[in-house]
């Protein structure tokens, strides 16, 4: 049976260079097996014809709220009721705003408002308007309303800029929706703490030493944790990717911070991923005052072991570290899973590939009784993994 058998998608296609894409999230949606309904805005019938997506999806496209059809139903309250999932792709400020502000002037917006269906929305748009307060505002008032998003990656943009309002990828649009359709909900009642970001440790009030992480493999187990049922706490460093808003979020700045902090939450929980990048070392003396000098030399002292004090805790608890290694991977991997008592090691080679700050990874599983390489996937990915093997799969 194809996995999305029997489940109906309607696709709200707004105005946008990326309505290209949509063509593929459609086909890639009728391979799964759903039935797939398109409401297209004026401003999208600009960039790809009605008729792509009528044969794409073999269902007639809706354009305009006031064409009289053959039958009696009311089309946006029929199509909102018919709905499973209502996808928005791509979303573009314009949308976004309506559907924030309760705007309902077109079949798009008027169909949105009339939905109970979960609401995904992928933002297309210029890297300035993605970031201006007032979309980010009227984003932040959909996701507070349970509107999930699929956010793109930060490229090339068709205007020629180049920044963040690139839209997501058609295979990771359709991956997250068949997420939320047929959810793996195999961690609920668990309780799952996630180390996240890198910390930071001051030399003086200006300076602090830090490392590159930018928090993206934490925040993808925080949100695979929670899209499969479990109560999520997170201990935050310093990071730049969002930190899904349903997990209980504690920011820390020092490894000595979010060492406390985790140990203080530790005893509730059921699944530990160290994720977080914490500093192995911190200076021996802070400056209250900036430091002045031609020259500087630094003392450091040893910081605190988060996922030695866990091992040494955990009992029967899952415990997931990760390693960075520049050489030497696999044997380094090992000695610290069997020094730090987890039950597995994820290898992060620092030096081949571009770990940090990506949406990628390529990682090797160490645990105590063999290694498993994978390929290059999502973050997102490499979570599911981590938590497949938290619950014996």
């Amino acid at each position: 049976m194809q996995k999305l058998q029997g489940k109906n998608i309607v696709i709200g296609v707004c105005g946008g260079i990326a309505v290209y894409k949509v063509c593929q999230v459609v086909r890639l949606f009728k391979k799964l097996g759903a039935n797939v309904d398109v409401i297209m805005t004026k401003n999208a019938t600009e960039f790809v014809a009605p008729l792509t997506f009528e044969t794409l999806s073999n269902r007639p496209v809706i354009t305009d709220m006031f064409k009289r059809g053959g039958h009696w139903e009311v089309e946006h309250i029929s199509l909102a009721k018919k709905a499973d999932l209502f996808l928005v792709c791509p979303a573009t400020a314009n949308i976004v705003g309506k559907l924030s502000n309760g705007i309902a002037d077109d079949m798009l917006s008027t169909t949105l408002m009339a939905t109970k269906a979960p609401i995904v929305i992928c933002p297309a748009m210029n890297t300035s308007m993605y970031r201006s307060k007032a979309f980010n505002s009227n984003l932040e008032t959909l996701i507070s309303r349970g509107v999930q998003v699929v956010r793109g990656e930060s490229g090339f943009l068709a205007c020629g800029d180049s920044g963040d309002g690139r839209m997501a990828e058609p295979e990771t649009i359709v991956d997250f929706c068949v997420g939320v359709l047929c959810p793996v909900w195999d961690l609920e009642g668990k309780r799952v703490l996630v180390t996240c970001g890198a910390t930071i440790e001051k030399l003086d009030d200006v300076r602090y030493i830090t490392n590159f992480s930018s928090g993206k493999m934490g925040s993808a187990v925080v949100e695979a944790a929670l899209n499969r049922g479990a109560e999520v706490t997170v201990v935050c460093g310093r990071h730049t990717a969002p930190i899904d808003e349903r997990a209980n979020v504690v920011e820390v700045e020092t490894t000595k911070q979010m060492f406390d902090v985790t140990l203080s939450y530790a005893e509730q929980q059921d699944i530990f991923v160290l994720a977080g990048a914490p500093c192995d070392y911190r200076p021996s003396n802070f400056s209250d005052s900036k430091i002045k000098s031609d020259s500087l030399t630094v003392e450091f002292v040893k910081n605190p072991d988060i996922a030695q004090r866990l091992g040494e805790i955990k009992g029967n608890r899952f415990l997931c570290i990760f390693s960075a290694e520049t050489d030497n991977g696999i044997e380094n991997a090992r000695a610290k899973l069997v020094k730090k008592n987890a039950d597995l090691a994820v290898l992060n080679d620092v030096k081949h590939n571009n770990v940090f700050g990506s949406d990628t990874n390529v990682v090797s599983f160490v645990t105590a009784l063999k290694v498993t390489d994978y390929p290059e996937m999502s973050k997102k990915d490499v979570a599911n993994l981590i938590l497949d093997k938290a619950t014996g799969k």
